[in-house]
């Protein structure tokens, strides 16, 4: 069995079952690898949730998408009113975000309803001033609706398209396939990191290595990025199937809709930097 290259999905538990799930089966899927059995091994006993199934964690993911939706629109019309709040809603929803990820993973929290929605919330607050910000600044003098629509039609294109090449089988979740994908990630990770600090620096003219300076290195760099959100939403249907089928309780559809809304966000803004630098030629 892989483990997702998402961190939010590898410490999700699952149970030996059967039910519904996102694509083919997976030999094997009984065996959990990289999650707690406990406290889901013990048999089914009075008052304990039902098992997960996919209508589960096609209702979780779209409620989180819903309030992230909802607070991104308010949040870019409150910034529209006033851009001087852009920067701190970028701020605040972007580090509270990540504080609330760390805490999901790392306190096996991921089914906790408040702190994905929290979640979800702060992050519809980032992405909303972050859009104003590509739309209307990065962008200067071009269409912020007809950019940020692009964006979010190429996130949903993507996803779709993944999710049918994962229930087709185009594109087998192998042990191999899950270890390129994650030294991809850390790779790409890594070097956002380094240019980050060289640009504070001022290397390149603040620019570090010019992986964000909207040249030619910049746009390969985006294409990487957003291949690598793309390939890895396999492994996270990969990873929620393999909960459906090996009968983790209803709550942990929480977690899957947690995991599916990092990799949302990051593809997102990955789409929404790369259409800016065609805008800006």
């Amino acid at each position: 069995m892989r483990e997702s290259s998402n961190p939010v999905f590898r410490s999700l538990p699952k149970q030996p079952g059967g039910y519904a799930q996102f694509g083919p089966g997976i030999a094997g899927a009984t065996q959990a690898v990289g999650y707690q059995a406990e406290p889901y091994t013990t048999a089914p006993q009075t008052g304990v949730s039902r098992p997960l199934t996919i209508d589960d964690v096609v209702t979780k993911t779209g409620i989180t998408l819903g309030v992230l939706s909802v607070v991104a629109a308010i949040s870019y019309f409150i910034v529209g009113g006033n851009p001087g709040l852009a920067m701190p809603f970028t701020l605040v929803g972007a580090l509270g975000g990540l504080a609330l990820v760390l805490v999901a993973t790392f306190g096996r929290k991921q089914d906790n309803p408040a702190i994905v929605l929290s979640y979800a919330a702060l992050e519809g607050l980032f992405l909303g001033a972050i859009s104003w910000v590509f739309g209307n600044v990065v962008v200067a003098g071009g269409n912020a609706g007809a950019l940020i629509t692009q964006a979010v039609l190429g996130t949903l294109g993507v996803f779709f398209g993944m999710l049918v090449v994962y229930k087709t089988g185009a594109i087998r979740v192998t042990p191999k396939f899950t270890r390129f994908l994650v030294a991809s990630m850390v790779g790409v990770l890594v070097l956002m990191l380094g240019n980050f600090v060289l640009a504070m620096f001022g290397v390149g003219g603040g620019e570090g290595m010019g992986l964000r300076s909207g040249g030619s290195l910049a746009i390969i760099f985006s294409l990487v990025c957003i291949g690598i959100a793309a390939f890895s939403f396999l492994l996270d249907f990969d990873s929620a199937d393999q909960m459906i089928r090996a009968g983790a309780p209803e709550k942990a559809a929480w977690g899957v809709a947690l995991g599916l809304t990092v990799t949302l966000v990051w593809l997102y803004i990955e789409i929404l930097r790369l259409l800016s630098y065609f805008q800006n030629d």
